[in-house]
């Protein structure tokens, strides 16, 4: 059995510079890392500052800058189209998007031109397209962007009727609105760009005036009910009438050909006549002569024929003529 020696001391644990040099070593490489290298996303740019002035602005990717803090980047949503909401807040968007109950009067009441008091629902969109005015020319971004849609759209209602402003006058507002708040912005160097400015809720104050307004609204539908019915109406008549007189115009049409046609012929058989007159007078007299008193003596609906002497004088030389029914009445009385 071995004895342990009462004087033996257990040995410590020392440790060496190196193992010391070589884990600082590692944290500060860890460090140097961390804070060289940020990644911006594709709807992003990044501004980077150096001991807080403005250096540069990157694009997406992974960037480099000075670690330990000597340079910072802030990463600014460029391609992003940001909405505010005036006179009611979007609780949760997508799809079927709700919206909180309650109201904003502060935002969105205000006075017409004819006196009148409405209440307004807008939204505003708008788009970063300077990162750096937008990072560093004004303070409170969202207040001045609220105040500068507020004032303009007070502006605009301020001078319309209640009725211009429910009515035709609504997508009027909105152009202006769009581009008066856009000159406004740039004069404070914002930085965005106004996408669009759209209504939603126009209605007039809760109360008689309010219950007018649905009263007008209804005579309006109405009215647009009725003229939608009378063009129904005017749709299924005017056609069948524009038809009817189509086929009329057509058929005057070939009654005015016919009748050409006809005109055209009796001038050629005229021609031919005189053509055959001229040629021999005599005989084309004669011919017409047989061909006429042939005409006249086709017999008539009563199957009789009555040929009288001019002055009732002598007997025609005519007699019979091949039918039953011929009738020759002289001066001295009938045969």
């Amino acid at each position: 059995m071995l004895e342990r020696n009462a004087n033996s001391t257990p040995k410590q644990f020392t440790v060496q510079p190196k193992i010391i040099i070589v884990i600082i070593a590692v944290i500060i490489l860890i460090v140097l890392g961390l804070s060289s290298f940020f990644v911006v996303d594709q709807t992003e740019k990044g501004v980077v500052l150096r001991f807080g002035q403005f250096e540069r602005i990157v694009g997406a990717g992974l960037q480099w800058k000075l670690p330990f803090g000597i340079e910072k980047n802030y990463n600014v949503p460029t391609e992003v189209v940001q909405t505010m909401s005036f006179g009611f807040r979007t609780e949760q968007a997508g799809v079927a998007s709700t919206f909180a109950r309650a109201d904003f009067p502060e935002e969105s009441v205000m006075l017409t031109g004819d006196l009148n008091i409405v209440d307004i629902e807008w939204t505003l969109q708008y788009r970063i397209n300077d990162p750096y005015a937008w990072l560093f020319n004004v303070l409170d971004r969202e207040k001045t962007i609220r105040d500068i849609s507020q004032s303009v759209i007070n502006q605009l209602v301020g001078d319309l009727a209640i009725l211009a402003v429910m009515g035709s006058e609504r997508i009027t507002i909105e152009y202006e609105a769009q581009q008066r708040m856009q000159k406004v912005l740039d004069s404070y160097g914002l930085g965005i760009q106004v996408v669009t400015v759209k209504l939603r809720n126009i209605i007039p104050p809760v109360g008689e005036v309010q219950d007018a307004f649905e009263d007008v609204n209804k005579s309006v539908q109405d009215m647009n009910r009725l003229i939608n019915e009378g063009k129904q109406a005017y749709n299924k008549e005017i056609p069948k009438a524009q038809g009817e007189a189509l086929q009329l115009i057509q058929i005057a049409e070939g009654y005015a050909v016919e009748r050409t046609n006809e005109a055209i012929g009796d001038v050629a058989r005229f021609n031919a006549v005189r053509e055959a007159y001229a040629a021999d007078p005599e005989v084309t007299a004669t011919r017409l002569y047989i061909e006429t008193i042939e005409q006249i003596l086709q017999p008539g609906s009563n199957g009789s024929i009555t040929i009288i002497d001019k002055h009732l004088e002598n007997f025609l030389p005519i007699q019979s003529i091949g039918t039953q029914g011929v009738e020759v009445i002289t001066g001295g009385g009938t045969n």
